[in-house]
This record gives C-alpha cells, structure tokens and sequence, in this order.
C-alpha cells in the first residue's frame, strides 16, 4: 500500500470518525448557533485528546511519524473508537512508517493443513469451515456443505464470501439480515487491508468488488472496520428454511490469517427441527454418489 494511500485512509479514518460525534455525545458544551461541520471539530478533538490543534492537524492529514501509543490512546479516547477501531488506527500508522513493506500475503493463506480438515470433519453436530482473511472458503465439513451450498456453487475457486454477498443476488435470500452481513464483510476487509498494507491480492479482490457493486463501493468509502468475532446468523436455507445459528470465530496461531468459523445450535433452541433437517439432507447427500464420478467424462 503506497505511503500517500496510507496517508489518505488515516485521513478518511479521522474526519469520519469525528463527523459521526456530536458535542453532546463528547461531554462538550453545546452553545447553539450553526455550525460549519458536521460532528466534531478539529480544535474540539485536539482539546479532547489534549494535544495542540495544530498537532492534531498534522495527524489527521496523515503525517504520524513518530506519534506514541499515549497519543493514540488519547486520540481513541476523544473519538471514542471501539477496540476494533483502535487496532486499526495503530496498523494504519504502522502502514506508514513502513512505506517499503515488502507484499504481505500472510491473510490470503490459500490451503489447509490435513489436521485442519480433519478437525472440520470431527465437527458432526456443528457447520464447520476454515477460511482466510481475504474471506475465502478453503475448508468445510459435510454440514457446512450442506448450508452453503449456493456460496460454494461458484466457478471461482476458491469461494469467496465477499463475492457471494455482494455480486451474487442469492445472498440477499440467503442472510435474512444482509445488511449486517455486508457490514461485516466489508469490516473484516477493510480491517485486513491496514493490517497487510502490501497485499496485493487484497487489493485486487476490494478493486474488483468496488467495481461490480456499488453498496461495496459505498460501504467501503464509509472506513467503518469490524472482526467477525461471535453472534448470531440468520439464514434462510433454500431446502430448510430459516435458521438462527449462533456462531463462533476461532483465529488458528499456526496458521497466520486462518480462522475456523463454525453455527451451533440448542437442541431446544426454535428452529432445531430445521437444524436437524439439515443435518439428515446433508448426511444423504453424503452417502449419495455424485453421478460426475459414476461417469467418464465426455
């Protein structure tokens, strides 16, 4: 990622940051009258995170040679950034005392170890799928097959969840909330992108989304940055229906940028019959043989 890129994300990450904070929302006092920004200004952050206006200034133009931890946790403070936030503000200023970093794939791990897929495969009463931060799908077991289904039916390999939100019109049937699923999505890459400031094929798959989708162009504008962590997905199954499923987000240290994500369900939770549903479907299909292997090809 180019210094003056870099530059400019720490810009859009600060001016959007203060837009969205009101004086009342920052225990600033509200004297009335109109005024000339939305949100925050600059001279009120400086006097939040007490530091000079003209310091202040300077960094939110980008030039963050030599700023401190304190600073930033100062500037997190008056902003009021979540922690997820304030991981990114600190990679983007790493991204740009580092402008030579060498291209850094480390997030677009791109296969599995075997241990890995047999620790999918041990996960029977759970989906179950390995993938990197780029958002590809690299690994599953037979559950997770069976629930996405429409996003692994792609001729681009390995799939990629980023495209299926966004350039595929089944996933807005198949995430009951799409828009917090887009969010996320967007989130995690943006997040990614400060992290591993070289990554090419990062940047190539957020051109090539910006490109073919307009609400990923938007949201990605927006600097808004997320980890997809722990929740609940809603889902409407094609053969099955709806499904609440509680999901988890489990980072693999060996293995840099991989994370296994599994959707577990009570058994007394109310769309367990679904879940056992698609359970039975997938362990059919399992046993059923694929009539592409009965047959030579042509």
């Amino acid at each position: 990622m180019p210094t003056d890129t870099v530059r400019d994300d720490i810009r859009t990450f600060l001016t959007s940051r203060r837009a969205r904070l009101t004086p009342q929302q920052a225990g600033l006092p509200d004297f009335g009258g109109r005024r000339q920004v939305s949100g925050l200004r600059r001279s009120e952050v400086a006097q939040l995170a007490a530091i000079s206006i003209e310091y202040y200034t300077r960094l939110e133009r980008g030039n963050v040679g030599g700023v401190s931890e304190e600073i930033l946790d100062s500037l997190a403070g008056a902003l009021q950034l979540d922690d997820v936030e304030r991981a990114h503000l600190a990679a983007l200023v790493r991204a740009a005392n580092a402008p030579n970093r060498a291209a850094d794939r480390d997030g677009g791990a791109s296969h599995v170890r075997d241990s890995i897929q047999q620790v999918l495969d041990a996960m029977t009463g759970a989906v179950a799928f390995a993938r990197n931060a780029h958002l590809d799908v690299l690994a599953t077991n037979q559950l997770a097959r069976a629930l996405y289904e429409e996003a692994l039916d792609t001729v681009e390999q390995p799939p990629n969840l980023a495209r299926f939100v966004f350039l595929d019109e089944r996933a807005r049937r198949f995430y009951r909330d799409w828009d917090g699923i887009a969010h996320d999505a967007v989130g995690s890459l943006r997040a990614e992108a400060a992290r591993t400031p070289g990554n090419t094929d990062l940047a190539d798959l957020v051109d090539e989304l910006a490109s073919h989708s307009t609400e990923f162009a938007s949201r990605w504008e927006a600097h808004d940055v997320e980890y997809y962590r722990s929740g609940q997905q809603h889902f409407h199954h094609p053969a099955v229906g709806d499904l609440d499923l509680d999901y988890d987000a489990l980072e693999v240290p060996a293995d840099q940028g991989l994370t296994i994500v599994t959707y577990t369900l009570a058994p007394t939770a109310p769309h367990a019959p679904a879940f056992l549903r698609l359970q039975q479907n997938s362990s059919t299909r399992a046993e059923t043989p694929s009539t592409s292997a009965e047959q030579p090809a042509p």
